[in-house]
């Protein structure tokens, strides 16, 4: 009888299931699994009748039957075939499980391209969005300050090296990430006025090696230079970031100058940037608040990310 439940369970495991079953030909899957059936009962039972003429010597019949012995053929069958099911259906539901789990690791593999192109369609969209910016804010600068408007063009250098090489990668070290943000605060610095308070504090906590998606903070940063500065009243901004061995954490705030209505410059498109890749690289493992302060004179945006999964 093992014999005979191992040959059907392979059978299927083997042929029956993934040719016939997976494949949708159910009704010929279950055709033959019948017709297997019969055939191994027939053998199992030809078997017995061998084995009892071989070693068992017969006995003297006695007068009365019992209805037990009289029906042994259809109980002994009736037990065959519910065992036989029993290991076909463990070989069908064995087989359909590694499917699934072939198809599930087929579908992660397909998220995690799909995720990766969207990051570096993202990283790329940034790239002009930000050289916009960047390019706006030296044209102003040729206007009544060529010497500055020649340090930027130097700085920008700088920042572009780090677009080119760095922003390639799909994680940098917080300190590398940290230094482009600080380049680029020095590149704003150039053309604001004394009445703009601009505080840049940094804390990593030592021995942290955190790992962030590269520019993931820059238009936040940008974002606080556009709307955060008057040319007339006091204004400040104040961005740090810090990290500890498994969160990272971007505050900014900024006074509030928010632009007019017809203003179409950046149209938003930073900060949903930033949303689309904190999802898409930090799905369910950062937080981020964001808004106007109650008086309407100050906007906060506020990210903590573990970085650790």
């Amino acid at each position: 009888m093992p014999f005979v439940l191992m040959v059907v369970f392979y059978i299927n495991y083997l042929w029956l299931v993934p040719r016939y079953y997976i494949r949708g030909n159910r009704p010929r899957f279950y055709l033959i699994n019948i017709i297997s059936f019969f055939v191994l009962i027939a053998f199992l039972h030809l078997w017995m009748d061998l084995g009892h003429v071989l070693f068992n010597p017969p006995s003297p019949r006695k007068h009365a039957v019992d209805f037990v012995e009289q029906h042994k053929a259809l109980f002994f069958s009736i037990r065959d075939i519910f065992n036989m099911t029993i290991s076909a259906a463990m070989a069908k539901m064995m087989r359909l499980a590694e499917k699934w789990h072939k198809s599930e690791l087929a579908r992660q593999e397909a998220d995690k391209e799909r995720t990766k192109a969207e990051l570096s369609n993202l990283r790329s969209q940034i790239k002009p969005h930000f050289m916009l910016n960047t390019l706006n804010n030296i044209y102003a600068l040729t206007a009544f300050s060529p010497e500055r408007a020649q340090k930027a063009i130097e700085q920008l250098s700088v920042l572009l090296r780090h677009i080119l090489y760095e922003n390639e990668q799909s994680e940098i070290s917080i300190k590398d990430e940290i230094e482009f943000i600080s380049n680029y605060i020095s590149l704003m610095q150039l053309r604001l006025t004394n009445n703009v308070k601009v505080n840049f504090v940094t804390n990593i906590q030592e021995g942290c090696n955190a790992m962030i998606a590269p520019m993931i903070f820059i238009s936040l940063v940008e974002n606080a230079f556009k709307h955060g500065i008057s040319p007339t009243k006091p204004s400040f901004i104040d961005i740090s970031v810090t990290a500890d061995n498994d969160t990272i954490y971007c505050n900014i705030i900024n006074s509030n100058f928010p632009k007019y209505a017809d203003d179409k410059s950046g149209h938003g498109i930073g900060l949903k940037q930033v949303a689309k890749r904190l999802e898409l690289a930090y799905s369910g493992r950062y937080k981020w608040v964001k808004g106007v302060s109650e008086d309407g004179m100050t906007y906060s945006s506020k990210i903590e990310i573990l970085y650790k999964k």
